[in-house]
C-alpha cells in the first residue's frame, strides 16, 4: 500500500491557485486542496492524509475525512513536520511505502532519515496537473461513446427515455 501525506500549509502555499485563494479565504483554500487530494487518492488509489497545522485553528486536535481523504489538524503547540514524522514512523512497514509532499527541506531530511520518500510541492503539482489531464481525456472518450439509436429521436425523447432509465422519472 502506499500513503501519501501532505504537508497542508505547505502546499497551499507553494501552488499558485491555493496561494491566490489563501489570501482570499484560508478555509477555501484548504477545502480547494482536500478536494483536489481526493481526486489524486481516486486516481491513484494511494491512502492520503493531509495535516494541518494547529496555529490556524486553535483548539484540541481534530481528525475527519473528507470523502476518502482524511484530514488532520494538529493538537496546539505541535508542527504538522512533527505530526508527519511521527505517522511517518507508525504506518511504515514492509508492505506500506510512505511518500510525503512538503518543500520543506528539513522535513524532507528528517522524513528521508524514517525511510519515507520526499515529494516537493511543485512535484505534487506537476503530478496532479497530469492526473487532471487524463481524467479529462477520459470522460471526453467516454462521453464521445454515446450510445447509438437506429430510431430517430427528438432531442426532448431522448432525455425522457435517459430519465427512465436511471429511474428518475
Amino acid at each position: 500500500m502506499d500513503i501519501l501525506l501532505v504537508d497542508g500549509y505547505n502546499v497551499i502555499g507553494a501552488w499558485p491557485e491555493l496561494r491566490e485563494l489563501k489570501k482570499k479565504d484560508l478555509a477555501a483554500a484548504r477545502d480547494r486542496l482536500i478536494e483536489k487530494m481526493a481526486e489524486y487518492q481516486g486516481y491513484s488509489g494511494y491512502r492520503v492524509i493531509v495535516v494541518f497545522d494547529a496555529h490556524y485553528v486553535k483548539g484540541t486536535e481534530k481528525k475527519f475525512k473528507d470523502s476518502k481523504v482524511e484530514v488532520i489538524f494538529t493538537r496546539t503547540n505541535e508542527t504538522a513536520d512533527e505530526r508527519i514524522e511521527k505517522l511517518a514512523i507508525s504506518l511504515s512497514n514492509i508492505k506500506t511505502q510512505v511518500h510525503v509532499a512538503t518543500s520543506d527541506y528539513t522535513e524532507q531530511w528528517a522524513i528521508f532519515g524514517q525511510g519515507a520518500l520526499r515529494k516537493s510541492s511543485r512535484e505534487l503539482l506537476n503530478e496532479m496537473n497530469t492526473i487532471e489531464s487524463k481524467i479529462e481525456k477520459k470522460v471526453k472518450k467516454i462521453q464521445e461513446k454515446q450510445p447509438f439509436s437506429r430510431i430517430p429521436l427528438s432531442k426532448e425523447m431522448a432525455e425522457i427515455f435517459e430519465k427512465w432509465r436511471r429511474g428518475d422519472q
